[in-house]
């Protein structure tokens, strides 16, 4: 596994369901990661990254940014809204717009800021109680209230559960986008990127097939 192994099959995967070359964005995920090993993947010309929290993202990219061009840093876990601000001004896309209320916040800094990053909604798409994101029922709601807000929205994400069938998750979050006219469809990890691509996946979050296994410590 390495990066050059990850690149290979996800332009496999994107030949096979006849899209175009490069239409997925190939996001790998740095987060609990030594930096020897981001350092390596960056040195391989890699230049899109996902952080699960913003204070790790904070201790990480602005150093790594002065070395390297072009780098695009994405958050794909959690956000509090009192972290609203920081991640603003140090990612590319949130992927997990999940409450209203953390809508309202991006919204609000966006008009004193001049600029937002761009955003995917979180759905949750097993209705697991412990996970974030808006359950599928409410998700046409909450797109129309994000839009209303004049949020740059540019599609959605999902974690499906690990003991179900990853494609089902897929396709319901490809429904949803599809009828609300959202073309970005962030879902797929290391075990299942290959299917997410099938299923119309725009960006696919890999990491440990990439850096090897996270040692959490």
């Amino acid at each position: 596994m390495g990066l050059t192994d990850i690149r290979e099959r996800v332009a496999k995967a994107e030949k096979q369901a006849g899209r175009p070359e490069r239409s997925v964005e190939l996001i790998a995920v740095s987060k609990v990661q030594p930096i020897e090993r981001v350092e390596a993947v960056l040195e391989q010309g890699h230049r899109v990254y996902g952080e699960n929290k913003v204070q790790e993202a904070q201790g990480k990219w602005p150093a790594l940014k002065e070395r390297f061009d072009g780098i695009d840093v994405h958050l794909i876990g959690p956000l509090q809204t009192n972290k609203a601000r920081q991640a603003m001004e140090l990612f590319t896309a949130i992927h997990a717009v999940d409450r209203p209320k953390l809508a309202n916040t991006l919204a609000r800094l966006a008009q004193e800021m001049g600029h937002c990053p761009d955003l995917f909604v979180q759905v949750n798409t097993g209705e697991e109680p412990q996970k974030a994101g808006i359950l599928p029922a409410d998700a046409d709601a909450f797109i129309k209230e994000v839009r209303g807000l004049d949020l740059p929205l540019k599609g959605l994400m999902c974690i499906p559960p690990v003991e179900e069938t990853p494609s089902l998750h897929f396709s319901l979050l490809a429904k949803i986008a599809e009828r609300n006219g959202l073309e970005g469809l962030s879902m797929g990890m290391s075990s299942d990127f290959e299917q997410a691509i099938s299923l119309g996946a725009t960006h696919v979050r890999v990491g440990s097939a990439i850096f090897g296994e996270r040692d959490y410590g």
